[in-house]
Order: C-alpha cells, then sequence, then structure tokens
C-alpha cells in the first residue's frame, strides 16, 4: 500500500478482509453490516451503540506514546470527546495495517508511527465523521451540512436536536463511504498540538496493562533456554537426567537455539535449567575477543573501502592543499538494548493455528517466520499484540529469534501445551543482536581561514541487514546505508566529501538499536566539526550555522538551542577545584532535526556530572507535545547513559557482561536537568522515537573537551 494510494483505494483495502469486522465488503457507493451494533467505516476505527469509539493501532506500544498519539489523531477528525477514545492493539495483517513506509510489511520501526499513519488517520476519522453526519441527517431529515459536531455529539441548532455517535451506529452502517471527505484546516485542531491525557497510563499505574509475561491460560507451561556461551557454538551433547524428576518439570527439549527446560513456573524451569549438563560444539564458534576485533578493524581502516553515496569532489586533493588536517580515530563499542522487560513470548500451537502473545514489533516478519517453523500459512499465524516494557528496536528482530525460538519449543513438544518463553536478564544481556561495534577514521581539512574543505571518513562495522530480508533494498552495491547514515549525507557545506566502508563479517549477531547508524555517526561528525572550529579559533554554534546556510530547519533548532541555553553568557563557576563546560551537537534523524547544549561540572579527582541540557527539535506537526518532550527527555536519558557506562565487550567469543551490575542503565540521580522546545511547523510529523539520542553523546563529549581541553574519541566515556 503505497503512501500516494487514492482515498477510495484506501476504503476499499480498508474493508477487504471480513474477519470480524462490522463492514465485511464495499459494494459501490454502500457498505454492508455483519454487526449492527458497531460501525466500522474502516480498518482504523469501530464505534458501538455505548458510544465508546476504538482505535486500532496496527503500532506496538512499547512506552513511547504511539496509542495517544494515534488515537489524538483519529478523534480530531472525528471530533470525538477524548473520554470516550479506547485503544486497541491491530493483529497481523499487512493487507488493513501495513506500514506506510516500509511497503507491504506491518511492523513498529524507523520512528515512523505517527509520521506513516498521520494523513491515513485522519482521512479515516474524517470518513467516519462524515458517515456519521450524513446519517443523522436522514434521520432528521434535515441537511448535512446544517449538522455540527463536538467532542462526540452530532448537534443540529436550527431544531436542538442532538445525538451521540452511539445512536446512529446502525444508521451509518447504511450510507454510502463518502469519495472524497474534506479534512480540518490546522488552524481549527481542538487536539492535535494540545494536552491529552496519555491513554495508557491508568492501566500501567494500576497493574490493569497486559504484558507477555501476565498471560496465563489453562496448561501453560514456563520455558527456559539454554543458549552456547559463546557466539556459534552448537549442542553436540546434554543431559537431563539431574532437572526431569524434579518436580514441576515437565520436559526438557533440544531445539536450534539450544537446550529448553519446561516446567510449571520460572522458578522451577529455572533451578532445572542449572542442572541440566551441556557440552558444545565450538568448531565454528568465535574464538575472538574484542582486542582481537580491534586490531582488525584498525588493519581494514588503513585500506581503501566502498565508497558510499553522497560523495562530493575530489576528497583527496583536497586534503593534499589543506593549509591543516585534523586526524581522529573513534571508537564505538557493541551496546545491548538492556529494555527493562527481556525478551518472551507465549505460543500455542495447534493442528491449524499458531496463536502468539507478544509485545509484537514486527509482524510480518514474525508471521512468516512462524510460517516456517510450523509448516502452517502465513494467516494461520494469529498474533495478540501486548504491550511491551521498552525495546529499542530489539523486539523488531529480522530474523525473529526469540519467537522462533518459542514455536520451536511448542512445535518440539508437539503442541500439548501452550509454552511461555522466558528470557532471564542474562539471558538477553548475553544473546546477541547489538549495535554493533564501529572504528571511525576522520580526516578534516582546512583552509587558511580554517574552515573545512575535505572531509573524509572511513567506517568500521557489521552489516546490520546483510543476511536479513531487509538487504536487497537496505545494500546496495555492498554498502549498507544503516552504516553510513549520518555521515555520508552530512549537512555540513563542505565541498569535498567522502564516507567509505568496510563491513566485517563474524559470528555476533547485529541489529538495529535506538537511532540505529546516527548512533555512531552523529558522535563522530559532531565531535569532529567541533575540533574543527577549536582549530579556527571560532565558537562552536557560529561555525556551524555558517556551514548550514542551505540547511534552514538545522540552523533553526541550534539557534533555538543556542538561545535557551544562554550560550553567550559564561556558564556559572563551580566549587573549588571544579571546571565548568558547555558543548554542542545538532543532528538529523529520520527526518527530524534535534539540537542539543550540554552543561557539565568536572570534579577536581576528574570525574563529571551532566548537569542541564537544552534541546530543541523540529519534528513537523505535533500531536500531542507531552509525548515529544517525554521522548526527547527518554532519549537523552537513554543515549546519555550508554555514552557514560555502556559497552558490551567479548572475551574468547563471549559477551563479559550480564547483567546491570556491568551493564548499568543510567540513575535518576545521573538524569540532567532537561528542557524541550519545539519549533512550529506545519509540515506532516515526523519521527520522535530516536532524534533525541544522537545528539546527546558528542554535546556532553565537546562540554568536556571546552572544560578540560581534553578530547572523548571513544565510548563509553565514564566518569573522567
Amino acid at each position: 500500500m503505497s503512501a500516494e494510494l487514492s482515498r477510495r483505494d484506501f476504503l476499499k483495502a480498508s474493508a477487504t478482509v471480513t474477519g470480524g469486522l462490522s463492514l465485511a465488503f464495499w459494494l459501490p457507493g454502500t457498505a454492508e453490516a455483519i454487526n449492527t451494533d458497531q460501525f466500522k467505516p474502516n480498518a482504523f476505527i469501530k464505534i458501538e451503540a455505548d458510544n465508546s469509539v476504538t482505535v486500532i493501532s496496527k503500532h506496538l506500544e512499547m512506552g513511547q506514546g504511539v496509542y495517544t498519539g494515534l488515537a489524538t489523531i483519529v478523534a480530531e477528525e472525528l471530533d470525538a470527546d477524548w473520554s470516550q477514545i479506547k485503544i486497541e492493539g491491530a493483529p497481523a495483517d499487512a493487507r488493513r495495517y501495513n506500514n506506510l513506509h516500509w511497503g507491504p510489511a506491518q511492523g513498529t520501526g524507523g520512528s515512523s508511527s505517527i509520521a506513516n499513519s498521520y494523513m491515513q488517520l485522519r482521512q479515516a476519522g474524517a470518513t467516519a465523521r462524515a458517515m456519521l453526519v450524513s446519517a443523522a441527517a436522514e434521520a432528521w431529515k434535515v441537511p448535512a451540512e446544517a449538522i455540527t459536531v463536538e467532542r462526540g455529539t452530532l448537534s443540529h441548532p436550527p431544531s436542538g436536536k442532538k445525538a451521540k455517535f452511539g445512536d446512529f451506529v446502525s444508521q451509518a452502517l447504511r450510507q454510502p463511504v463518502p469519495e472524497k471527505v474534506a479534512l480540518k484546516d490546522p488552524k481549527d485542531f481542538k487536539l492535535i498540538g494540545k494536552h491529552a491525557p496519555r491513554k495508557d497510563s491508568r492501566a500501567k499505574t494500576t497493574g490493569r496493562a497486559r504484558y507477555t509475561q501476565d498471560v496465563k491460560m489453562p496448561g501453560l507451561q514456563t520455558a527456559l533456554v539454554i543458549h552456547p556461551p559463546r557466539f556459534g557454538s552448537k549442542v553436540k551433547s546434554f543431559d537431563a537426567s539431574a532437572a526431569k524428576p524434579m518436580k514441576g518439570v515437565f520436559d526438557v527439549v533440544q531445539i536450534p537455539s539450544g537446550i529448553a527446560v519446561l516446567a510449571k513456573d520460572f522458578w522451577t524451569a529455572k533451578q532445572a535449567r542449572d542442572q541440566v549438563k551441556v557440552e558444545w560444539d565450538d568448531s565454528n564458534a568465535m574464538t575472538q575477543g574484542t582486542a582481537e576485533l580491534l586490531a582488525e578493524y584498525r588493519e581494514l581502516a588503513k585500506q581503501d573501502g566502498l565508497v558510499a553515496p553522497g560523495k562530493r569532489g575530489d576528497v583527496d586533493a583536497a586534503l593534499a592543499k589543506a593549509a591543516k588536517v585534523i586526524n581522529a580515530e573513534f571508537l564505538f563499542p557493541y551496546l545491548a538494548h538492556a529494555a527493562m522487560e527481556p525478551m518472551n513470548c507465549v505460543v500455542k500451537l495447534s493442528a491449524d493455528q499458531c496463536e502468539v502473545w507478544n509485545g509484537e514489533q514486527l509482524h510480518t516478519g514474525d508471521q512468516y517466520a512462524l510460517a516456517q517453523i510450523t509448516g502452517l500459512k502465513p494467516e494461520q499465524i494469529k498474533i495478540n499484540m501486548l504491550f511491551a516494557g521498552g525495546s529499542f528496536g530489539r523486539r523488531a528482530n529480522p530474523v525473529s529469534d526469540y519467537v522462533r525460538e518459542a514455536a520451536s519449543i511448542a512445535k518440539a513438544i508437539d503442541g500439548k501445551a501452550p509454552v511461555k518463553l522466558v528470557w532471564t536478564r542474562e539471558d538477553d544481556m548475553r544473546g546477541g543482536h547489538y549495535r554493533p561495534f564501529y572504528l571511525h577514521a576522520l580526516s578534516v581539512g582546512l583552509d587558511e581561514r580554517g574552515q573545512p574543505i575535505a572531509w573524509k571518513q572511513r567506517i568500521v562495522g557489521q552489516s546490520i541487514m546483510a543476511g536479513t530480508p531487509f538487504e536487497s533494498f537496505a545494500v546496495k552495491n555492498g554498502i549498507d546505508s544503516t552504516s553510513v547514515e549520518g555521515a555520508a549525507n552530512l549537512a555540513y557545506g563542505i565541498a569535498n566529501l567522502q564516507v567509505d566502508l568496510h563491513s566485517p563479517k563474524h559470528a555476533v549477531p547485529v541489529q538495529w538499536w535506538r537511532s540505529v547508524g546516527h548512533t555512531h555517526t552523529g558522535f563522530s561528525t559532531e565531535v569532529m566539526i567541533d575540533m574543527a572550529a577549536h582549530a579556527a579559533s571560532l565558537d562552536p554554534v557560529a561555525y556551524r550555522l555558517a556551514l548550514l546556510q542551505d540547511h534552514p530547519r538545522h540552523s533553526a533548532v541550534l539557534k533555538l538551542a543556542a538561545d535557551k541555553a544562554g550560550w553567550t553568557k559564561p556558564l556559572a563557576p563551580g566549587k573549588a577545584g571544579e571546571k565548568r563546560g558547555r558543548g554542542v551537537a545538532v543532528h538529523e534523524s529520520f527526518n527530524t532535526v534535534v539540537a542539543q547544549v550540554a552543561e557539565i561540572t568536572v570534579k577536581a579527582d576528574g570525574s563529571f556530572k551532566v548537569d542541564r541540557v537544552v534541546c530543541a527539535v523540529d519534528c513537523g506537526v505535533v500531536i500531542n507535545p507531552d509525548n515529544v518532550r517525554a521522548q526527547m527527555e527518554g532519549g537523552i536519558g537513554f543515549g546519555l547513559g550508554a555514552a557514560l557506562h555502556d559497552a558490551i565487550t567479548l572475551k574468547a567469543g563471549a559477551p563479559e557482561q550480564s547483567n546491570f551490575h556491568d551493564y548499568p542503565a543510567l540513575r535518576i540521580n545521573e538524569m540532567p536537568q532537561i528542557e524541550v522546545h519545539i519549533i512550529p511547523s506545519t509540515t506532516n510529523p515526523t519521527g520522535v522515537g530516536e532524534p533525541g539520542v544522537p545528539p546527546i553523546a558528542p554535546a556532553v563529549a565537546n562540554a568536556l573537551a571546552a572544560a578540560t581541553g581534553k578530547r572523548v574519541f571513544e565510548l563509553p566515556m565514564g566518569r573522567g
């Protein structure tokens, strides 16, 4: 379903699948009802006789506020009252619920939820409103133009007649579907751009919200898996003789990813798992550690890589004639997603259906993977989308790893019981699918005035797209676009620019992590441009602005952040022996531009604290400003935690970290004071879930340089 889909085709496509729909199909200009107690004008809205309006969300709610955002868009065009709105997660059905940015696939990611649904849901809400108005006009025998709708009430002022949406459910079903509907002028918005209480908050604070771990059903068996300690290892043999007799243990089975122990509850399964002895086949196992990988990457960085699209001019010639050349090597570790809810999944398998309960992020990919595992057809895979306790990309696994694992366990026991797969924190931390380990080698040539005339950047790191279903469109001529994004399309006006890439292959499973390639390119580019400004003895903000004349959105957020941070005013001095510094960074990701100014205090012992972060964001039309602020704040906290503390290191092919004691999340006492300022816009919404992450690490690193004169080139930067 293309983003340019005509309105009529959209309405037809929304109602072609009859499973549970109140509208079975669209006849020429009419709708046929299945259930006269409901009005479903399309795949996204259900209005019932009790006057409730249910918005069907095709995207996963994992804490980012998407349920509230999508509901706001529908309620705005429908003119519903916010109190009557409910939200349900959509089933897996790419024909109705595909992500319009991804083609014929359903899923949540790339900060695309609001951006790809904005016009689609506005049209859906406006269509439902028009049909309700038509029903009221028919019943009251008045012109439709004379009927007003406000906060879920239809009114005809001349006669004084009023009714709720629910009063016209059956009549609305009989109305012809309008060929065209008028959308509101943004100046008339009453909900979009305003505060609206989140629709998931009450359920989450009262414990009624349903996560995978909450799923219970008769006969449910809890499964834990013993995974190989080293990437690439396989099971050679195992001995479960001590585990099987334990009370509450149902079975111990081998599956492709390891050995699964099934028991009546988590603790029994955990204790039994500890008793299983496994001999591993390490013939194809990874034996390298982080030090060996770094040595390999440094050798690759000495060689020419594949040149990424976006090359400008002749970078080598420009470097040769530069008055000054700045060189730097940047290092970025493997990073785990470490969401509060580790991986889990419930699978109920029968001869003709596989039903799944999961914080489902990649519906279509998981549906096809489960069909492959079970031998069923994709349409026989039913997915129930529950809340997820975070993800940061992990649940959108390109090879459906943990979902496949759950289905493999159910298949191994012949579907005799539903299975709840549970990963411990240690399983999750050591389970791979990390943000890749990267090395950047960067050279910038400056002219006599200190202006950059050449930018040469070499990136070394695993491809997250190679070997996945996304490779065909994400990897072109050997270049994984996600490895070079944010660098190959650098916004700064530098005449000669070249980014090249080496993508070594290793057994460590890797995938996207919140803000994907921008996690590392945002750091290297913003630290490097700061170094160039310092070499030119120019103000870092003014230096950037001079190079961003062709990018007004970048300039606007940079100016706003600098102004609100008081950039031109000196920082208040610290206590005796302390140094204070201020740093800036600006970066575009997912079509959103974010600038951040960080203020830090460095203590006498070299440790430091981030005191304040001022953030400015241009994300197009803002659906809910509270959600935008929350996502910027959350992105800053998430990115700051990784920048200060986090790294997955390897020793002989095995991850060394296992839990939050050696992979710490940012603590509340480390969270800086944050201000978020939003650029007013009339353009369609862009992403906010991820763009807050990339600027924070370079802003802090640049603040450290301002305070101490020392540059940071390796993450995590620690406490001094």
